[in-house]
């Protein structure tokens, strides 16, 4: 090899060492579920990976199974979850093609509530006030995580209700009338819910145990994720979102805004807090 072949080999190599040997991938899949709590977790998360130089392609589910079988199969990169209890079967089924990234909020709470002029506390003394309300809980969507633990709930207290099938929609309304009634009513609730600010009710107290205890939202990815995309991995993992700020931006989409004008004004309101998310995501 003559003189001069060799020095532009050798520069070449020397370029080449400068740069990483595999350049970073800039886009993002993530799954969400179009739900209060879960939207706006994926939104301010996706605007923060935005914010950092990444595009982010969000696709919604409408079934856990779906989302997870996604996200094994590597049709998405990441999606947040409850894996502790609201999933947990989920990714139990499916974890060895699964990691955790990071934890992005905590307290999901879920069980029966009672209006707060109603004089009881606990699931316990639900007979004691079975006659004022018919003999019912109220419940929402079939197959639902919520009703499955209130129907064992039922089972393990031995309360003498039936439970009822029905909507979201459907329970608010009723609950919605009783209230301005002053009626009692037995149903249940989650937070973060706009409905926990807006309703008078009380979550009942359980001291067997049937309902989970506060729950933490994780994001979840494909495995080798974090290991293949490590700015994507600081990015999410500066991300934490309090359960009171997503309580904040459900009081606004029900107040008339969209689920983006309201994520939009939450992020205008804690600059601050996204610039110091920043300061954890850089390099």
């Amino acid at each position: 090899m003559s003189l001069l072949k060799s020095t532009i080999v050798a520069m070449a190599i020397a370029v080449a060492g400068t740069f990483p040997s595999h350049a970073q991938p800039n886009t993002v899949k993530m799954g969400t579920m179009q739900w209060e709590d879960l939207t706006p977790i994926s939104l301010v998360t996706k605007k923060f990976l935005e914010k950092n130089g990444f595009k982010v392609e969000l696709k919604d589910f409408s079934e856990w199974g779906i989302a997870f079988a996604a996200l094994a199969k590597g049709d998405i990169d990441i999606l947040t979850s409850q894996i502790n209890y609201v999933a947990q079967d989920y990714w139990a089924k499916n974890r060895n093609r699964l990691e955790k990234i990071s934890a992005v909020s905590h307290g999901l709470r879920q069980g029966l509530v009672v209006p707060s002029y109603m004089p009881i506390t606990s699931i316990e003394q639900l007979n004691e006030v079975a006659d004022q309300v018919g003999g019912k809980i109220i419940g929402i969507e079939p197959g639902s995580g919520l009703m499955r633990e209130t129907a064992d709930a039922v089972k393990r207290y031995g309360l003498k209700y039936t439970l009822l099938e029905g909507s979201t929609a459907a329970m608010i309304a009723q609950l919605q009338a009783s209230l301005q009634r002053k009626a009692p009513i037995v149903t249940m609730l989650w937070e973060p819910s706009w409905m926990i600010q807006k309703f008078d009710v009380r979550f009942l107290e359980d001291p067997k145990g049937v309902f989970a205890p506060p729950q933490t939202y994780y994001w979840i990815g494909r495995r080798g994720f974090s290991a293949k995309n490590p700015r994507a991995r600081e990015a999410i993992a500066s991300v934490y979102l309090p359960l009171a700020d997503i309580t904040a931006i459900n009081a606004e989409m029900n107040a008339g805004k969209s689920v983006q004008e309201a994520v939009d004004s939450w992020w205008r309101a804690n600059a601050d807090l996204v610039e110091r998310w920043s300061v954890m995501a850089s390099d």
